[in-house]
């Protein structure tokens, strides 16, 4: 289902391309769209409410099955999906303002998955079942996180997380710095030291911009979610990666726009409204208004290709467009937290443009 941001598949957008046949870089560029003060501000709202009315509306969709716990279960079509539910949710209700209809509606959607996982237990059972595993621990650490927790898991869990075995499991740098922020939220001693982690992965090694593609794209942005604990603690983006991103976001989000990658362009907007300091304005202006666009009427938001213009209330096959849709709904929370916060420190009502450029945009790192 991943792609590449240069891709041109059969039947997507070309390149140049936006929703409705429309040029996405004139869409980007317009005056209705990036010249305008506050384009972002201007249609964040509704995307946030939409898509968490859509999420809301599917929430049985994220339902386990009886059967989750049998070795031939997909995790991938059950767990996986469910452990997103938990943790952009809990991230959302986080970054939005407590009595809002957001704030609570994410608060009850994980409710609704900690009921899911019978408030730990079958997370302790799949534990048992599959000691060498790290995928319950971090579905676990979702909900840990957000103050939920299980008093049985963790006392199972802190032998294991000990072993050498689990210190030396093999796999992807950006995935072991997902392992470290997981034993950071359970409050465990991490296994390894994050920042050497990070050198490791391909935005810490501050990788040729113009390598970017798919994978590499969602490693980035998941590196970021990493270690900001999925935009909660934006100090933790060191300096040299914070100059990196704000140069080459616009270019890449440019390029999933080109070829209709909206689940990679809500991750990147994610991580745009992550880093420290003033939000990237320039950049959450010209892009959101065109994710606003391709998102439907009823909130969801298809993972790639051309918008469709069927007015169903289920345009969508639900495994094509749950993701792009939380993601974007957790983009939208965080894009909102940054910009306000932004406002507030530098004194602008909200969207009034100073003439000044976001720290970082000119900076070219080696």
């Amino acid at each position: 289902m991943t792609t590449t941001a240069t891709e041109d598949p059969q039947g997507r957008p070309g390149p140049g391309t936006g929703p409705e046949g429309r040029p996405a870089r004139e869409r980007a560029s317009s005056p209705e769209a990036s010249g305008a003060s506050g384009a972002a501000l201007a249609v964040l709202p509704g995307v946030l409410s939409s898509a968490l009315a859509w999420t809301d509306a599917h929430r049985t969709r994220f339902a386990l099955p009886d059967d989750v716990l049998e070795p031939h279960t997909q995790v991938n079509a059950t767990l996986k999906p469910l452990g997103e539910l938990a943790q952009l949710g809990s991230t959302i209700r986080r970054t939005t303002t407590p009595g809002t209809p957001e704030h609570e509606r994410a608060g009850d959607l994980v409710a609704y998955a900690w009921e899911q996982v019978h408030e730990g237990a079958l997370l302790l059972e799949l534990l048992r079942a599959e000691p060498f595993a790290a995928y319950p621990y971090e579905i676990y650490a979702a909900f840990a996180g957000y103050g939920l927790r299980h008093e049985g898991f963790e006392a199972l869990a802190r032998p294991l997380t000990a072993t050498r075995a689990w210190a030396h499991t093999e796999q992807h740098a950006n995935r072991q710095l997902g392992l470290v922020n997981s034993e950071r939220r359970v409050g465990v001693v991490t296994h390894t030291d994050a920042g050497g982690v990070l050198s490791r992965t391909w935005l810490g090694g501050l990788s040729e911009p113009w390598m970017f593609e798919g994978p590499s794209g969602y490693a980035l942005t998941h590196t970021v979610f990493h270690l900001t604990d999925w935009g909660r603690m934006p100090d933790r983006v060191p300096k040299k990666i914070d100059g990196y991103l704000r140069t080459w976001l616009p270019a890449w989000a440019d390029g999933c726009l080109e070829s209709g990658q909206w689940d990679l362009t809500g991750e990147l907007l994610a991580v745009a409204a992550s880093l420290p300091g003033p939000a990237p304005v320039e950049l959450l202006d010209a892009v959101w208004p065109v994710l606003a666009d391709v998102q439907h009427p009823t909130g969801c938001v298809p993972e790639t290709g051309v918008p469709v213009q069927d007015p169903a209330p289920d345009p969508y096959p639900f495994i094509d467009c749950y993701h792009s849709t939380l993601v974007t709904a957790f983009a939208a929370a965080l894009s909102l937290r940054s910009l306000r916060q932004t406002d507030e420190q530098t004194g602008k009502r909200p969207g009034e443009q100073t003439g000044e450029t976001t720290p970082g945009r000119e900076r070219h790192t080696p």
